[in-house]
């Protein structure tokens, strides 16, 4: 399984920013996808979900700003981000489950991208 991120850049506080995160070698017909961040000293935090029947689940720190979806035909997940605040600035982390249900639990995910940085100036 691989998960390579992209999109990650740096905005001004009301931006936005779409990352992407391909992924291939992944063939479960049940599985949950999800994005987390991880900022300078703290620990890595659950953004959103989404599960093989599209389900979502957001963080309350993101819900009404963020908005997770896939692409299966083309084995993509994205997460656009609106309204952009300094206080999302991290790395961000695309992640994958063998799953039926998809909590924001980074226990859950076994599989990992390498990150894509967004940060958010004021």
């Amino acid at each position: 399984v691989q998960l390579v991120e992209s999109g990650g850049d740096s905005v001004q506080s009301g931006g936005a920013l779409r990352l992407s995160c391909a992924v291939s070698g992944y063939t479960y017909n049940t599985y949950c996808m999800g994005w987390f961040r991880q900022a300078p000293g703290k620990e890595r935090e659950g953004v959103a979900s989404i599960d093989s029947y599209g389900v979502t689940n957001y963080a309350v720190s993101v819900k009404g700003r963020f908005t997770i979806s896939q692409e299966n035909a083309k084995n993509m997940m994205y997460l656009q981000l609106n309204s952009l605040k300094p206080e999302d600035t991290a790395m961000y982390y695309c992640a994958a489950a063998r799953a039926s249900w998809c909590p924001l639990l980074k226990t859950l995910y076994t599989d990992w991208g390498q990150g894509t940085q967004v940060t958010v100036s004021s």
